[in-house]
């Protein structure tokens, strides 16, 4: 029957159709190579972040018939940002399957490539950034928002963590606090979060975060919280029409600390980026103690 459909379709709807059949492990390749389930834990394994893994598996399911016909024509069609989702989801397909050299030569023999940030578009993106009035949009959501919500919100501008970081990071202070192994995770001599410690939560290939000095007063609100989710915000943002910012919070982080006298290489610290350079890398030993008092003296007015 399978057969008989196919051979009924056309030579571009047939090779989309094998392609699919072929993600699910039934046409051209072995099912231990076009396992959905298979290259998820591939992704897991190589610790990709979760919500990465699921942003990529949609484009690989559904373009993956352009790894196995050789055919790269569609790419063409494709807008520049799908192009980029795409070409990135095959390239990880490709080297899940082990033929990633292939797609590779096949790729540049095409000429295909997808637009990488550059200088201009920092520039832009910076000259028309909308975070001017983040903190107006952060007062009027939290009108919107319960109670743990809201906590969650005002650690995120405090912390200047990413959101699937500071979702982890909030629910793991309850979790450990409800087990009194807080100390664990806290270090109230520096005061700081030590998310060093959970590396599997924290550590990934390239996005990481470290530390995060968070003051003790506002520890022990959240240990009394409620647990958040990021697609319970989502929904709530929906419901009552307000647009989903909670990510600039991060920005504004970063942009009112380095206002405010601390160090771009501090600031990356607190962030997660440890840059490749042999000074910062090797010899840079920052005092803890005495930068956690300058963070809690230049976030006393972030609000």
């Amino acid at each position: 029957m399978r057969d008989f459909v196919v051979n009924r379709l056309g030579s571009d709807q047939k090779s989309r159709c094998l392609g699919s059949l072929a993600w699910w492990g039934t046409a051209l390749v072995k099912p231990e190579s076009g396992d959905p389930i298979s290259f998820r834990q591939w992704l897991e394994a190589k610790e990709y972040a979760t919500r990465y893994i699921q942003s990529v598996l949609p484009y690989a399911k559904k373009y993956c018939y352009i790894l196995d016909s050789g055919n790269l024509r569609d790419l063409d069609l494709l807008s520049v940002h799908r192009r980029a989702h795409v070409v990135k989801a095959l390239i990880l397909l490709s080297k899940f399957r082990g033929n990633y050299s292939e797609f590779k030569a096949k790729l540049s023999e095409c000429g295909i490539k997808w637009e990488r940030s550059n200088g201009l578009r920092a520039f832009l993106r910076n000259f028309n950034a909308s975070n001017n009035d983040i903190l107006k949009w952060y007062n009027e959501a939290n009108n919107h928002l319960r109670e743990n919500e809201v906590l969650f919100s005002k650690f995120l501008l405090y912390s200047g963590l990413r959101v699937s970081e500071a979702i982890h990071s909030f629910n793991l202070v309850i979790e450990l606090s409800e087990e009194d192994r807080l100390s664990d995770y806290y270090d109230s001599g520096f005061g700081v979060l030590c998310h060093f410690k959970y590396s599997k939560l924290f550590i990934r290939r390239t996005k990481n975060c470290y530390i995060t000095f968070l003051e003790l007063e506002v520890l022990k609100q959240i240990t009394v919280s409620q647990q958040v989710s990021y697609s319970g915000l989502r929904k709530r943002f929906e419901r009552k029409h307000l647009k989903l910012r909670i990510n600039e919070l991060r920005d504004k982080f970063g942009t009112h600390l380095l206002s405010h006298g601390i160090l771009e290489a501090e600031i990356n610290l607190l962030q997660g980026r440890i840059p490749v350079d042999i000074f910062i890398r090797h010899y840079w030993s920052p005092k803890l103690k005495e930068l956690g008092t300058r963070i809690f003296k230049a976030l006393q007015n972030i609000e």
